[in-house]
């Protein structure tokens, strides 16, 4: 698909939220028209039209529809190329609220605008050249980041980082497959002698590069979307009281009686900037209660698709088969064993816990609260070596990407096995052009007008 400019009528929104009163409300206007369809509404304090005005200024006035105003504004005039879209743009602040900011768009559309489809100033920028797909989708990235890495991983996108990875294997396969080309066609001039060994070596590269970018896409889910976390244990363990000392507050129904937790209760919380998904699930025992053995059979399928299980063990009752079960099943994975109920008196340590598993052991009490940064820390030593990078680090948090990098890096695989057999030159170049297409998918510059609409009707009005 070409990037180019072919959209020339004039769109506007409400490009601030609408739910409520706010300080100021912004209505963005973008297109060939844009500048002449607000001054037919803006009647400024210098009576100087905003056509006439220089670029990238602010205007004060009032917004005039059928001799009424509507509202005292101020209206930014930004003129092409040096704009989001790459148009005229022209946005009027007006004071906040769902009324009158609506009053103020019906205004724009009858002088000749027409409302924006979801997404739809984005896609100009993406259309006419400005940004490329990965840092359109990392503009709705930012809209819904819900802690700060991820929000940091989404500007890093935004800034192109992502992209000039991208770009520069693109470029190695491209050289490649130029010589290739001209060599097959001229070889008087270029010869594909010994050509196997370097073509080998530039393929172990981008590979190599590929490969690094795929093995981020697990953390990169994990800070955009949080950590798939389930809470196990046995019946009075503690597991409900964990959960809402995470959350903050009583979502889970915590009293003596063992098996109180009959499903599963989800939760969404941020600890310290990672977002945690948790799922509490009934205890687990023996037991010949139907509906219990429905939630404990629930809550074994939730832990197997975890992505943390956190097995809350009672530091009041020494282990039986119960845990020895729990722990089995949970083998291999990523598991947090936390003791709990340590500001009572116990039965069970730290070191005896220890003693019968290999995995992390924190001694807590929910009752209390204590232990949790003990958690939070190891939480980030298991998902990210004890911290996140956000400065250089590019995390892959799109399945889009991940699967364009998957299909990238089986062509290169498949260009190595057809040298390894010493299959003809020209064999190269069509898994090389399958790689360098599959990239050039995930910057936008091969990808299908469908997918393109379903991209940006993900995002909200006005962006």
């Amino acid at each position: 698909m070409e990037v180019c400019m072919f959209i020339t009528d004039t769109i506007a929104a409400i490009s601030t939220g609408t739910m409520g009163s706010g300080g100021i409300g912004i209505i963005r206007i973008s297109g060939d028209e844009a500048i002449e369809v607000a001054d037919r509404l803006f009647r400024g304090v210098s009576g100087k039209k905003l056509a006439d005005c220089a670029s990238h200024t602010i205007h004060y006035g009032t917004i005039v529809k059928d001799d009424k105003v509507l509202d005292e504004v101020l209206v930014s005039v930004m003129k092409a190329p040096n704009t989001y879209t790459r148009e005229d743009v022209a946005e009027i602040n007006c004071h906040g609220g769902i009324l009158v900011t609506r009053k103020i768009l019906d205004a724009v559309i009858d002088a000749g605008a027409r409302p924006a489809e979801p997404g739809e100033f984005t896609k100009r920028a993406f259309l006419n050249g400005r940004i490329d797909l990965t840092q359109a989708e990392s503009v709705i990235d930012i809209i819904n980041s819900q802690n700060e890495y991820a929000l940091s991983s989404s500007v890093m996108q935004l800034r192109g980082k992502l992209s000039e990875e991208i770009t520069r294997i693109r470029e190695i396969i491209l050289d490649n497959t130029a010589f290739i080309e001209a060599a097959l066609d001229d070889p008087e001039h270029y010869t594909l002698d010994g050509y196997g060994d370097k073509l080998a070596e530039d393929v172990d590269k981008c590979v190599d590069k590929l490969d690094s970018l795929l093995k981020t896409s697990d953390n990169g889910r994990i800070l955009k979307d949080g950590i798939r976390t389930v809470i196990l244990g046995k019946t009075n363990a503690g597991k409900s009281s964990l959960l809402n000392a995470l959350a903050g507050e009583d979502r889970a129904i915590v009293t003596d009686i063992a098996g109180t937790t009959r499903d599963t209760l989800e939760e969404s919380i941020s600890l310290d900037g990672v977002i945690l998904n948790l799922t509490d699930t009934a205890g687990i025992r023996d037991t010949e209660d139907i509906v219990e053995k429905i939630g404990i059979e629930k809550a074994m399928k939730c832990a197997g698709n975890a992505d943390l299980i956190i097995y809350v063990a009672d530091a009041t009752r020494n282990l039986d088969d119960n845990d020895k079960k729990i722990l089995d099943f949970v083998k291999g994975r990523h598991v947090i064993v936390l003791l709990n109920k340590t500001d009572v008196e116990n039965v069970l340590s730290v070191e005896q816990m220890r003693a019968h598993t290999d995995f992390p052991v924190l001694a807590i009490s929910a009752r209390e609260q204590t232990g949790i940064r003990e958690l939070s820390d190891t939480i980030r030593q298991m998902f990210f070596a004890g911290q996140i990078s956000s400065n250089d680090q590019i995390y892959i948090t799109n399945a889009r990407h991940k699967n364009m990098l998957k299909e990238s890096i089986n062509s290169l695989k498949l260009v190595k096995e057809s040298i390894e057999n010493g299959m003809p030159e020209d064999c190269y170049t069509i898994d090389l052009l399958n790689a360098y297409e599959s990239l050039g998918k995930i910057i936008g510059q091969a990808v299908e007008d469908d997918l393109v609409n379903q991209i940006f009707s993900k995002f909200c009005m006005g962006k």
